[in-house]
């Protein structure tokens, strides 16, 4: 159970790996499904079309639509999003990025599954069957009797070996249409391997500044989310514990005091240095009502990025002025320790 939790505990802390193995998987599993698929058509001039390029087509969609729900991004940015302004901005641009970076994970799976399926070239051969000019494959004189919608039914019958009567036609046209599906695969592959490469070279020809803040602030969005839940989870532990600990101390002072018997105090030490832990975990908030509105707040009105770094300076600027007049004084009326006056004569004797 701890080898599954510190595994679990990485993943956390390694979104973007996990989120990169979890689009490899997809992407395998797809293929591995594909390749498990008994493909059927239905060799029926009204459902092969339907049916070719519904497996082409739905299954990459099924795909890029797990793949948006397996990314623990797409919360973030849907809360991002539809947050009010309050006294924090929103920046068009990391949601742009951050949904970029979403849908390039889960575009892998899609089309991998496209490119496997054109490659194989059956889907195509349903859809495009009746489509053919059967007269280029070799001897059709027995097609020229036919009435068009016969034709057509005959043509529908090509996908299916053990329905079609003329096998060297057969082979023909099968070879001609996944030969056209196969060319279609290149150039789909070619095409994604094309984008991509724009995308890698393009991307250093502007500016890097505003890539970086981007992807800066988009990390920072999933991070304070992460901490504000952990901070929240700590806090309820620590409201739970004390309102446990004041439930069983009520109940067991109205009981001593039923039953006149003198409370015990026996590890008292230890009890008051939890309590003051867990009375500083909750950081003042010790009301229902107090926690609703803190969260209320934290929703409609985020606190701006900026931090109290001057306050901080000032106070500790005053504390170092004020331990140095000190010294000085002391030094200058003969009534410094002795530490400080050693200190002070080696600052003096160096001027």
């Amino acid at each position: 159970m701890d080898k599954f939790r510190m595994m679990f505990q990485f993943l956390q802390s390694n979104q973007e790996s996990f989120m990169n193995g979890i689009c490899g998987i997809m992407a395998l599993a797809s293929a591995q499904m594909y390749s498990t698929f008994e493909f059927s058509c239905p060799c029926m001039p009204e459902y092969n079309y339907t049916y070719g390029i519904g497996l082409l087509l739905i299954p990459p969609i099924w795909f890029f639509m797990l793949g948006f729900v397996l990314n623990n991004n797409v919360s973030v940015l849907a809360e991002e999003w539809k947050r009010p302004i309050g006294e924090r901005l929103k920046d068009p641009t990391i949601l742009r990025y951050m949904f970029c970076s979403i849908t390039q994970r889960s575009l892998i799976a899609p089309a991998l599954w496209v490119s496997v399926t054109l490659m194989d070239g059956k889907s195509f051969l349903c859809a495009f069957s009746t489509n053919l000019d059967i007269e280029k494959f070799g001897n059709s004189s027995f097609i020229k009797e036919m009435s068009e919608t016969e034709r057509i039914r005959l043509l529908a019958r090509i996908p299916c070996e053990d329905l079609f009567e003329h096998k060297e036609l057969r082979v023909a046209a099968t070879r001609y249409i996944k030969c056209i599906s196969q060319a279609c695969g290149w150039i789909f592959l070619l095409m994604i391997t094309f984008t991509a490469f724009l995308i890698r070279a393009i991307r250093p020809c502007f500016t890097q500044a505003a890539f970086l803040k981007t992807k800066y602030w988009s990390h920072y969005i999933d991070i304070e989310r992460k901490m504000f839940d952990e901070t929240c989870k700590e806090h309820a532990k620590s409201f739970a514990k004390v309102c446990i600990h004041q439930y069983f101390e009520n109940i067991s002072g109205e009981m001593q005091s039923l039953h006149h018997h003198p409370s015990g105090k026996d590890g008292g030490g230890e009890e008051e240095e939890d309590k003051r832990s867990d009375e500083e975990r909750l950081m003042g908030i010790r009301a229902q009502d107090d926690m609703n509105k803190v969260l209320w707040n934290w929703h409609t009105c985020k606190p701006a990025l900026a931090l109290r770094k001057d306050q901080m300076d000032d106070k500790n600027n005053s504390k170092l002025t004020g331990k140095i007049n000190e010294a000085f004084n002391g030094f200058a009326n003969g009534h410094t320790h002795g530490t400080e006056k050693k200190e002070w004569a080696v600052y003096y004797s160096k001027v």
